[in-house]
């Protein structure tokens, strides 16, 4: 049986990178949580793509830091930041879908 994301990564957030992004963190403290999540690949670009339901080249960008022990991603928003319609100004509000993906272990 795995454990959720949620109980594995030390920071998981969202936040503004500019008037049409959005980065997420998912940051561990520890080699090994980040090498079980990072080598199940439970966490894609083309799985975040499918968990926010985004077109895969709304994600602009997908590393796996291993220096930082971390997992960074940035989609492209549907809206600019702050116009009619938007409905997270700072994108602060993005990151809870990711509590959830299981990781197998």
């Amino acid at each position: 049986m795995g454990k959720k994301l949620i109980d594995l990564a030390k920071t998981i957030r969202s936040k503004n990178a500019g008037v049409d992004h959005i980065t997420f963190d998912i940051i561990f403290t520890d080699r090994q949580n980040y090498n079980l999540v990072k080598s199940s690949k439970a966490i894609t670009r083309e799985k975040i793509a499918e968990l926010y339901g985004l077109p895969i080249d709304q994600i602009s960008d997908f590393v796996e830091y291993d220096p930082g022990l971390a997992i960074k991603f940035t989609i492209k928003r549907m809206r600019p930041s702050g116009s009619p319609g938007e409905r997270d100004l700072l994108g602060s509000q993005q990151y809870p879908p990711l509590f959830e993906i299981e990781i197998p272990g």
